[in-house]
């Protein structure tokens, strides 16, 4: 094996491994086999009492019973996922459906990102539009009034700020080039994950991490850092699409096929079915092999003007065309992306020291680039506010 295959190969199993710790961290241990120490035992066997003739013949019946019925809630669940990869698919055709309904994309806010890329924005353009986005007004008047930003205002000239309009104006289009995208994709987030509970929150964290480490290879790699943040804010966006889209579907499917079973009368079927959640290895897998797909597709229906995005998620979904150059953004995004989930990855020790070194070499991460980023909060934007 060539060391490029070494290194390809390890960069999709950890990508597989972050998707896995998405949905729960004992879930991530087990898609690589982590053997839990309290599991194994390192003395003698537990002495037991002799077990009655009707006992023995008991647990056997107990045993058969319940690997049967294991078996049959295996089998009810494929059945069920077979149903909901039908429906998801037919639902992500329908792209407008999943940009404004499915994940809550108002037209007004590709149009403001727009406005924030180019050098002739300014707070009069951005007005009409965020008057018009009541959850956005709100964001931004809260966030001017933060304590940490209160305190570094004038204490003898500030005013109260309890307008979008004032808030706009004290943030600055300089700080709103960040604080927008970031304030977009956390409204866009699923409002209940669960039976994935951490997963809302775990998915914000990497957002904003993949964002803020953009951002910092792009000032020392002197690319525009507005654009990298941006698409490292949006680079989630599919994530999003097909959480909200599997949680949805499930319980949709789900509960039409216990009404099913509880009408027909099938009893075995229906117990089954109600012991079923959903299931976090069809999540995790549809999350690796779909999701930059579908953020390609959505970020392609926002028809950003002055963003240059599209081509730079055909080469990180296809690569390279024979030939062509790689795109300077695109080398980026995928080392942002590495370096952000690397870290999420080493938090709960589910990577070690010569897997980070084959992903960083694989996706190009220099000495000089790690060193910077190892300086960075990847979970808080600095910003001030005049």
């Amino acid at each position: 094996m060539t060391d490029e295959i070494r290194q390809q190969r390890t960069a999709q199993a950890l990508e597989q491994r972050a998707h896995d710790l998405l949905l729960g961290h004992s879930f991530a241990q087990r898609q690589i086999g982590y053997i839990h120490t309290l599991d194994i035992n390192h003395g003698e066997a537990i002495k037991q009492r002799t077990l009655l003739e009707v006992e023995v013949a008991a647990q056997k019946i107990r045993k058969l019973s319940s690997t049967s019925h294991h078996k049959y809630r295996a089998q009810a669940s494929q059945q069920l996922h077979q149903v909901i990869d039908i429906a998801m698919k037919k639902q992500l055709a329908d792209i407008d459906t999943v940009l404004h309904e499915t994940i809550g994309i108002e037209d007004n806010v590709p149009a403001i990102l727009d406005i924030l890329a180019v050098k002739s924005a300014s707070v009069g353009r951005l007005e009409p539009l965020v008057k018009d986005l009541t959850w956005l007004g709100r964001e931004l008047v809260a966030f001017v009034n933060l304590p940490y930003y209160r305190a570094q205002r004038n204490k003898h000239t500030s005013v109260k700020v309890d307008t979008p309009s004032l808030a706009l104006r004290y943030i600055g289009l300089d700080n709103l080039q960040f604080v927008v995208p970031t304030f977009a994709v956390r409204h866009w987030m699923p409002h209940s994950t669960e039976p994935f509970p951490l997963l809302k929150r775990r998915l914000r964290d990497n957002s904003i991490a993949c964002a803020i480490a953009a951002q910092e290879l792009a000032k020392f790699n002197d690319i525009n850092e507005v654009h990298a943040f941006t698409l490292g804010m949006l680079l989630d966006v599919g994530k999003i699409a097909l959480i909200r889209l599997y949680l949805r579907t499930f319980e949709q499917v789900w509960q039409r096929k216990v009404t099913l079973a509880r009408e027909d009368q099938h009893k075995d079927l229906h117990t089954a079915l109600l012991e079923l959640k959903p299931d976090p290895l069809f999540l995790s897998t549809l999350l690796n092999q779909h999701a930059l797909q579908v953020t390609a597709t959505v970020i392609d229906k926002m028809a950003f003007r002055y963003l240059p995005f599209n081509a730079v998620l055909s080469q990180l979904i296809n690569g390279v065309p024979k030939g062509d150059p790689q795109l300077p953004l695109a080398m980026l995004m995928q080392k942002a992306r590495c370096y952000s989930q690397c870290v999420t990855l080493s938090e709960h020790q589910l990577v070690e020291s010569d897997e980070k070194s084959l992903w960083f070499d694989y996706v190009g991460l220099s000495k000089q680039e790690l060193e910077q980023l190892e300086k960075t909060n990847l979970q808080h934007f600095h910003i001030k506010i005049d």
